[in-house]
């Protein structure tokens, strides 16, 4: 195990000795005479371990290590002395040495005491590492709910794509949540995560005004002109530009967007002076971008520009597996919301949301929980609080319900599907660690193991 140690001892023959064994030994070894020139090294050095001499002139060992640890908490500092009482030893460990060692120092003793301080910190700054990207995975996919392994496919690809540059292109129905994907990716993004994250609805403006909101204009570019504007790449520099509705472009600002995705840079409207910028770019579409090309809509250029990755959002019809955790969540949101106390969903109404086919996908699903829970006034979520569409989706459709009644009318057999297909996947991403899988799942490892033996999972 590699480290940079400082060893501070004013006998030049100590500092000479220990200095041999340690580069023998593998680390990368400075020294110093004084404790004044160890704090002079350590302002522009920074060392894993430093071992000091206790009694030195001016600066001493426990001087040292209480300035160390007021300035450099993280360095690790092993005192050493002839000295060897109890109370010495208290001290320097109450004031956070790491160890003590005793003179005439033994090769192989400082040898042990280095490699075993540094095999903890390794160990602890790993599990800090790993307990910061599990935090991170909790904060940048906290809106997305899903367990169905469309979902699981999802967030991997998120996490791979995250810490690049590459443009993404998110593709999906009105609703499935493509905001919360480019959202998502933002916040996982190690370098532009906290700067500025801009989003820009391009359907929802003429070509001739999203021109300026996208490239901004200066002082007199057209008659509303009236002083110089800012456009939203710019106030994205940076960050992360989510371009929304990306097929509704005009072939004009097709031709400008297809030039700064290549150079990252533009002009203004009504400006000669071009702008560059740093920001990646991320485009969403509810539409078929391949036949709009071949209709002449799309620039087939700006097309493969976009799609570098392409992430698909599943309609919610084809994850209905995931459609309780989503009630439940949205129940939660809304209880505190509204100062509700709804304490659970009743089956019916579980079974019927099972099988509507939601055409607005999650937003459609969120706007009916928002109105169920509002409307009801028990503490059970009933199938009388749906909504008329709901309802009568399912009223219209009973041949189906009757022909499908162990699929549909029992939710616990609707369920089985799904559920079966999210252990399994998870089981594969963990390698078939119950203990790992039990994690990510939730859930206890006992439960675990019966649903695999459920599902007939163990012999796999």
């Amino acid at each position: 195990m590699t480290g940079k140690i400082l060893i501070v001892d004013d006998d030049e023959l100590i500092r000479k000795s220990l200095c041999e064994v340690l580069k023998m030994a593998g680390y990368d070894v400075i020294a110093a005479e004084s404790g004044i020139d160890a704090l002079d090294i350590l302002k522009v050095q920074r060392c894993d371990v430093v071992v000091s001499d206790l009694k030195m002139p001016g600066l001493d060992g426990i001087g040292l290590l209480k300035r160390i640890k007021e300035q450099i908490d993280d360095t690790a500092v092993i005192i050493a002395t002839s000295y060897g009482t109890i109370e010495t030893a208290v001290e320097a460990m109450k004031f956070g040495a790491s160890d003590y060692i005793l003179k005439p120092i033994i090769d192989e003793e400082i040898k042990i005491v280095i490699r075993e301080i540094l095999s903890k910190r390794q160990i602890k700054r790993e599990n800090e590492y790993l307990r910061r990207e599990l935090t991170n995975k909790r904060d940048y996919f906290d809106r997305m709910k899903g367990h169905d392994p469309k979902m699981q496919r999802i967030y991997s690809l998120i996490e791979s794509v995250a810490n690049t540059k590459a443009t993404v292109l998110i593709n999906g129905e009105s609703g499935t949540g493509k905001g919360l994907v480019a959202q998502a990716i933002c916040r996982a993004d190690m370098v532009r995560n906290g700067k500025p994250f801009v989003e820009v609805s391009c359907g929802a403006l003429p070509a001739t005004l999203l021109e300026s909101e996208l490239f901004g204009h200066v002082k007199g570019a057209f008659t509303s002109a009236v002083r110089d504007r800012i456009g939203r790449f710019e106030l994205a520099d940076g960050g992360t530009i989510f371009l929304d509705e990306i097929d509704t472009l005009s072939p004009l600002l097709q031709v400008k967007l297809l030039r700064v995705i290549q150079d990252m840079e533009f002009e203004r409207v009504g400006d000669t002076k071009t702008v560059k910028v740093d920001v990646r770019i991320i485009a969403a579409t509810n539409q078929n971008l391949e036949e709009l090309i071949q209709k002449g809509l799309f620039r087939e250029d700006l097309y493969y520009r976009l799609n570098v990755i392409k992430i698909n959002m599943p309609p919610l019809r084809e994850r209905k597996g995931d459609i309780p955790l989503l009630c439940n969540h949205f129940l939660a949101a809304f209880n505190k919301k509204f100062g509700k106390n709804i304490e659970h969903i009743h089956e019916d109404f579980l079974k019927t949301v099972m099988f509507y086919n939601w055409p607005g996908n999650v937003r459609e699903l969120e706007n009916v929980m928002e109105r169920a829970i509002v409307l009801c006034k028990e503490t059970v979520l009933n199938v009388n609080d749906l909504s008329e569409t709901v309802l009568d989706y399912q009223t219209r459709n009973e041949g189906d319900v009757s022909g499908q009644q162990g699929q549909v009318l029992s939710l616990k057999e609707s369920l089985k599907d799904p559920e079966r297909r999210v252990i399994e996947e998870v089981l594969n991403m963990t390698g078939w660690n119950r203990k790992e899988a039990a994690k990510i799942l939730d859930i206890n490892r006992t439960t675990l193991y019966n649903k695999m033996r459920e599902y007939d999972l163990i012999s796999k």
